[in-house]
């Protein structure tokens, strides 16, 4: 079959799956959701054993340590799975509620309610638990699903989709409620983009490279963010044990994700009392710094920043320092040079954390806690669909609330137009 033919039928099954999906029960969803966290727990090494070919296959062809980071999963990844969907089936439906409700002068009762958006296409790279988590969402949300991965994680991902699938046959609901391009060529990635016939919504996960030729192609809209240059700010009058944990923690947990601390900027006036503990931490780690010429003044032995490196998403243990002359120059450099993604300030002064919060152009502020934390899982979500630095429609991590939109039912006794 050839690429035209093959996404062009993905699609409409996906359509007519869409329009089940609108309609099917609450309970419904949350049954085959419960279904499908058993069902990655109990098939957990045959996930692995299809994981470990990918992850081989990576190692030999030199991929990095970060992007082999975000391909591996292991029994407590695997885990982490199964609670994303054991988190979503605990949330509310969005589909079906009501917003807003009002009377019109002349009788009209206007309502505004949630409904979901139809078909949602997903491209990502080499991430096979997104695969799980966009797939339950969109389904507990009533949108039907085309996942388009990385080849890198091809086998990880067929796997996943598999067992996912079969949980919808045994619940006899649409299998084009949850499909994926097995395909690896970039002409069907570049299709599915022309596709805006069937479908209603594009999100690409992945690094910059990826979104921005997303972004060039889609005939439909798109929702994404570029790139994760995070920023945590140590305050003058910062408690600098939280400053230590906040940053090491924001840095050094997890350094391959998007939000991951990528320059830390430290006031001048605590620099000398900061700076060199907080760097020794960093070191002992496997960081390697690259600082301005203020903090080479403090620090001899790292290496010179240079421009572009407070504004590069490193995605491993390389970190810009910047030492500001305070919070007004800190809120400058962040709106500068960041990528409106995630940000936290390290400061006892709650005006200065006001400030901060108030005046700083991101998707997600901090006051006194790791940028670490953007994260559907973390914020209560049950799992995320991705992470937009969008103004319109979704900001931050996307759930179930940011995969509906709404439609106006208005309920009349016979009213006419004058």
């Amino acid at each position: 079959m050839k690429t035209k033919q093959y996404i062009t039928q993905v699609c409409e099954e996906a359509k007519k799956a869409a329009r089940v999906l609108s309609n099917i029960s609450t309970n419904d969803k949350n049954k085959v959701l419960k279904d499908m966290a058993a069902a990655i727990r109990k098939n957990a090494k045959y996930i692995i054993a299809a994981n470990q070919k990918d992850v081989g296959a990576a190692k030999t062809s030199g991929k990095s340590q970060s992007f082999i980071d975000r391909l591996l999963l292991d029994k407590k990844r695997i885990e982490y799975m199964a609670k994303c969907i054991e988190g979503v089936v605990k949330l509310p439906d969005p589909c079906g509620e009501i917003i807003k409700m009002q009377k019109r002068p002349n009788g009209l009762i206007m309502a505004k309610m949630r409904a979901p958006i139809g078909v949602i296409g997903i491209i990502y790279e080499a991430r096979p638990n997104v695969t799980s988590d966009c797939a339950t969402l969109c389904l507990k949300s009533g949108n039907a699903v085309i996942l388009k991965g990385g080849a890198g994680a091809i086998k990880s991902n067929v796997a996943i989709c598999e067992i996912l699938r079969t949980c919808l046959k045994k619940q006899k609901l649409p299998l084009g409620s949850i499909q994926l391009i097995e395909s690896a060529k970039r002409d069907a990635t570049n299709c599915l983009l022309k596709m805006d016939k069937y479908l209603d919504l594009i999100i690409p996960r992945g690094g910059e490279a990826l979104i921005k030729a997303v972004v060039k192609s889609a005939r439909m809209p798109v929702i994404k963010h570029y790139k994760g240059i995070c920023h945590v700010y140590v305050d003058k009058t910062a408690n600098l044990k939280k400053a230590f944990n906040i940053c090491f923690n924001a840095k050094v947990q997890r350094p391959g994700v998007c939000n991951a601390m990528e320059v830390m900027l430290v006031d001048k006036k605590i620099a000398a009392f900061f700076l060199p503990e907080m760097i020794k931490r960093f070191k002992k780690a496997g960081v390697e710094i690259r600082g301005c010429i203020k903090t080479r003044k403090l620090i001899k032995d790292i290496k010179r920043a240079c421009a572009k490196d407070f504004s590069t998403e490193f995605l491993n243990l390389t970190l810009a320092v910047k030492i500001t002359s305070g919070l007004e120059e800190a809120i400058a450099h962040i709106n500068t040079f960041g990528s409106s993604h995630s940000d936290a300030i390290v400061a006892e002064n709650y005006q200065s954390a006001l400030k901060f919060l108030k005046e700083v152009d991101s998707a997600c502020v901090y006051s006194n806690a790791s940028t670490r934390f953007t994260d559907g899982y973390e914020f209560g979500m049950g799992a995320e669909i991705g992470i937009s630095t969008d103004k319109i429609h979704a900001r931050g991590p996307m759930a179930l609330e940011e995969l509906s939109t709404y439609k106006y039912i208005v309920f009349g006794t016979g009213q006419v137009r004058k």
